[in-house]
């Protein structure tokens, strides 16, 4: 039996994998959302980018889970990967879904045009709010779940996309799903076009926005599952 333990991205909870959890179960998985430290029924509590990869450590070790599948939405492809090196033999594998995925030495905010969240984050007392709601359009969400976003989104704490990443070996090492939701974007950012480049990485395109788990979770359930069984 695979465990997956989801991993949703900026401004969201556990809350946001419930129907991909609902699927994953139907096929014989367990699934384990987890909220990570400043958000959702956790928000309020200081946490930086370290503070999230110990939140997934240490859910895998407390329901002592083996055969995990570590699965990271946007931002949380960060603390998911590097967690993935520190679980051990306990890994599976992992799957990124539409994610950033972490380097060594660099921040979240990194890499592409920032300035405007870090401004948006010195102005918000150290948290990036939920976007406005025509920040969402032209990603197959409906207009119910984009209010879910301003009804049930948190703000996310800043220091846990401004804080580098700390990897000890290669992410090319670790056996690996890109899940591309093609509405964002056609193409993987080019630090995962050289790892797909590799023999332990595949990728998986979804013709759909960058939040799959709102618009198509029954087929990322099905993509989750079949990633899975496939290691």
């Amino acid at each position: 039996m695979t465990h997956f333990v989801l991993v949703a991205g900026t401004w969201l909870g556990a809350w946001a994998w419930d129907e991909v959890a609902d699927g994953l179960r139907a096929a014989g998985d367990e699934a384990h959302p987890l909220t990570l430290t400043g958000l959702a029924e956790k928000r309020g509590i200081p946490a930086g980018q370290h503070t999230h990869v110990q939140d997934i450590v240490a859910e895998v070790e407390r329901l002592d889970l083996r055969d995990v599948v570590l699965v990271g939405h946007s931002y949380a492809g960060v603390p998911v990967g590097q967690a993935a090196e520190l679980i051990g033999d306990r890994l599976r594998g992992v799957v990124y879904v539409d994610a950033n995925i972490p380097v060594d030495g660099e921040s979240f905010l990194d890499g592409w045009p920032s300035e405007q969240v870090r401004k948006s984050i010195d102005e918000h007392d150290g948290f990036w709010p939920p976007l406005d709601a025509d920040e969402y359009a032209g990603q197959g969400l409906t207009d119910e779940q984009i209010a879910r976003f301003a009804t049930d989104g948190t703000p996310h704490p800043g220091a846990t996309l401004t804080e580098p990443a700390v990897l000890s070996g290669s992410l090319g090492d670790l056996p690996s799903t890109y899940v591309k939701c093609l509405l964002d974007g056609e193409e993987p950012p080019p630090s995962v076009a050289e790892l797909l480049r590799g023999e332990r990485w595949e990728l998986v395109n979804l013709d759909t926005g960058h939040w799959p788990m709102f618009s198509r979770p029954a087929e990322l359930a099905r993509i989750l599952h079949e990633s899975g069984t496939a290691r």
